[in-house]
């Protein structure tokens, strides 16, 4: 059987001050009507029925997730005692899943990421679960770079295995870190290289085997909790382990170690709405190029993105390529060209002890 993994544990920290430890970006309408997470939650549920999607967060977030996500049994809906990076968050997915199903296949994508159209997301998860069945693949979906991004790791493909419906499997040669402007240049004009979405398929037992190989301290850790799950003990044994596991990523960890890896060609448009600038490539604009919520008056504002609500005015003259955002207790106000640098503002709260606006 499939099941659906949803990594939701982020903070969210470059979209604030709307998101928010208890309403993170995951929790927010930020790419259309619906949350980030429902949106995920969707397009998942379109192969794979409820029972069988899980949500691994955090406990702030966790009655958040409820609330958007009423249809996934309360079990499923799995809260971390502590941030682990990636490679902990699905390998705690994954014995989860191995208890019910040990032989079952895991689709894990993060809860913030906007894809446009959804058939065609579906087209490459069927042509991925039909990969990761065949040799015990580990399968990543890699998006075709359209600039020189610096913010994104990189994937090497090497030789075309098949292709299907003009879906498009090869192997993976490397797993590239974040390059610098001139690499980023040099992996865009070779057109063998994809920027790494953070979605994988693969079976439960084959990611279980790679955590064991490259990871045993982790492993070990993970099968302690396996042996618990579903005692009274779990809760207790769960938040045990996590205190002395390692924080690292999945890449680091296990894919880059990997042998038998697989990359899946995107078929769709993809952003991972990494920051308040991204609203910019999802949104309308106005004539102006400015992108318009809530009460706004923007005048002789050009190329701007403006985020209020429906009682504040916020009133603009003469402004380029500015990010406002208002919420009741906090405003940002910065230059596009620093909308990274927005989360520097949680980290200096953190330090001066403003917890209510964290």
């Amino acid at each position: 059987m499939i099941h659906g993994v949803i990594m939701a544990g982020g903070s969210g920290t470059r979209f604030w001050p709307k998101s928010r430890r208890k309403n993170p970006k995951q929790l927010l309408s930020i790419t259309g009507a619906d949350s980030m997470i429902r949106e995920t939650f969707c397009r998942l549920a379109e192969r794979i029925p409820a029972e069988r999607i899980h949500v691994i967060t955090n406990s702030a977030q966790a009655d958040g997730v409820r609330e958007h996500l009423p249809e996934l049994p309360v079990r499923n809906i799995v809260a971390e005692p502590a941030s682990r990076n990636t490679a902990a968050c699905i390998g705690l997915a994954a014995v989860r899943i191995a208890n019910a199903d040990p032989d079952g296949l895991m689709v894990i994508v993060p809860a913030d990421s906007f894809i446009n159209p959804v058939p065609a997301f579906l087209q490459v998860l069927d042509r991925a679960c039909k990969a990761a069945e065949q040799n015990a693949a580990m399968v990543v979906i890699g998006i075709p770079p359209t600039f020189p991004s610096t913010g994104y790791g990189y994937i090497h493909r090497g030789e075309l295995i098949c292709e299907e419906s003009g879906v498009r499997v090869f192997e993976v040669l490397e797993f590239k870190e974040k390059p610098d402007r001139q690499t980023a240049t040099l992996f865009l004009e070779s057109g063998s290289y994809y920027w790494n979405s953070g979605s994988f398929v693969w079976k439960v037992s084959t990611i279980i085997k790679a955590l064991r190989e490259f990871m045993p301290g982790l492993h070990a850790a993970l099968q302690h909790i396996s042996d618990s799950l579903g005692t009274p003990q779990e809760n207790d044994v769960i938040a045990r382990q996590y205190q002395g596991m390692q924080s690292i990523s999945i890449d680091y960890g296990v894919m880059e170690h990997a042998r038998n890896v697989r990359v899946i060609e995107a078929t769709y448009a993809w952003d991972d709405v990494g920051s308040w600038r991204s609203i910019e490539n999802l949104r309308e604009h106005d004539d102006a190029g400015n992108v318009l919520e809530g009460k706004v008056l923007a005048l002789d504002t050009n190329h701007c993105t403006v985020i209020g609500d429906s009682e504040h005015l916020i009133a603009t003259v003469g402004l380029d390529n500015l990010i406002i955002v208002h919420t009741p207790d906090a405003t940002l106000v910065c230059r596009k060209d620093q909308a990274q640098d927005v989360g520097k503002i949680v980290d200096i709260l953190k330090e001066k002890g403003m917890t209510e606006l964290l």
